[in-house]
């Protein structure tokens, strides 16, 4: 995060800790907004790096586990990029504009992505930069999120994943569970700011984390990194993973493990009653002696009625045992609850 960036929110009663926007002075009140209301948050947890020339699509095709060649300008999509062992290093989120890629990931593990894909570039008219502190992120959900956009965009987008640039205002994606990112100069996003904090709730990186729990989308971060194949974290569910693509790391691990049977793990949505707040990389055990761990966290925050809300990847066994407990064989159970997608 800029200093100017900082400086702005801060003016604006942001709480900053160690570069992560907490809240804007009332924690447990925004969560409550990001459940009832309408919200707009400052995604200071995420970076945004610009893959940029004339090559720029053939080389992240040939990286990505989606196939950038059927990414239609105007739409955005996830896709996750993996070691040769097929485990994610990262996912993204990405969107197209002219000969530009901007991917957003986890802001913590953007240098070490860009310097690798950078190994790869070799004579590919490709440039990578970190774009995280020229363009600001805000995140926009709940009642009155659309018609607090609707006075600044002339077209909104109408569905999950549709892209609308505008030259003056930025990038304004919708995503999945009814909710915007608009992507923004960092002037631009000053303005946009004071405009929509006028009429929704300004609310913290967590709440907007808190969201992404809720909708089922995993965010990788150095703790989980290297952990899962695409399919344990539902990657392959929510579009991520094209299987008719050519070559990328991994690609054969990815492919055998879904077409040689159903996955050993998978991601679930669960809430938790816990005194110690859950983390990404804590254990999962069953409820048997064997002490041996069933599962991960991946993502974890506080929930507005109290406790904690999180996905964790876990053995297909211990789901239908439903009786997955925390950090050890007789810590807090996990109560699991149901996905807003489909899963087999």
């Amino acid at each position: 995060m800029t200093t100017e960036w900082q400086d702005f929110l801060l003016a604006r009663h942001a709480r900053i800790e160690a570069g992560a926007l907490l809240h804007f002075g009332d924690a447990a009140a925004e969560l409550r907004a990001t459940r009832d209301g309408g919200i707009v948050a400052p995604l200071t947890h995420l970076g945004l790096l610009e893959c940029s020339g004339a090559d720029a699509q053939s080389f992240l095709h040939a990286q990505l586990s989606n196939d950038l060649r059927q990414l239609a300008p105007g739409r955005s999509e996830y896709a996750g990029y993996c070691s040769a062992k097929g485990r994610m290093l990262a996912n993204f989120l990405l969107w197209p504009q002219e000969h530009t890629y901007s991917l957003q990931l986890a802001r913590s593990l953007l240098p070490a992505m860009q310097k690798r894909l950078s190994m790869f570039v070799l004579r590919a008219k490709v440039k990578l930069v970190d774009a995280s502190d020229a363009r600001p992120v805000l995140g926009l959900a709940g009642k009155g999120a659309a018609e607090a956009l609707r006075v600044l965009f002339p077209v909104l987008p109408q569905q999950a994943h549709q892209v609308v640039h505008d030259p003056d205002l930025g990038t304004l994606i919708a995503l999945p569970g009814a909710r915007f990112e608009l992507i923004a100069n960092l002037e631009s996003a000053k303005r946009l700011w004071d405009s929509l904090a006028a009429t929704l709730t300004p609310v913290g990186a967590p709440c907007w984390e808190w969201l992404e729990i809720r909708n089922g989308l995993a965010l990788i971060t150095p703790a989980t990194q290297e952990q899962f194949v695409p399919q344990m974290a539902n990657m392959e569910l929510i579009g991520a993973v094209n299987f008719q693509k050519g070559c990328y790391p991994g690609q054969e691990i990815i492919a055998r493990t879904q077409y040689l049977g159903q996955p050993k793990r998978r991601m679930v949505l669960a809430h938790i009653e816990a005194a110690t707040p859950p983390q990404a990389g804590d254990a999962l055990f069953g409820s048997s002696p064997d002490t041996q761990a069933s599962g991960m966290v991946v993502n974890a925050q506080a929930a507005p009625d109290g406790g904690y809300d999180l996905l964790a990847v876990v053995q297909t066994a211990a789901i239908a045992q439903a009786a997955l407990r925390f950090q050890s064989a007789d810590g807090p159970l996990l109560n699991i609850q149901p996905l807003p997608y489909p899963v087999p």
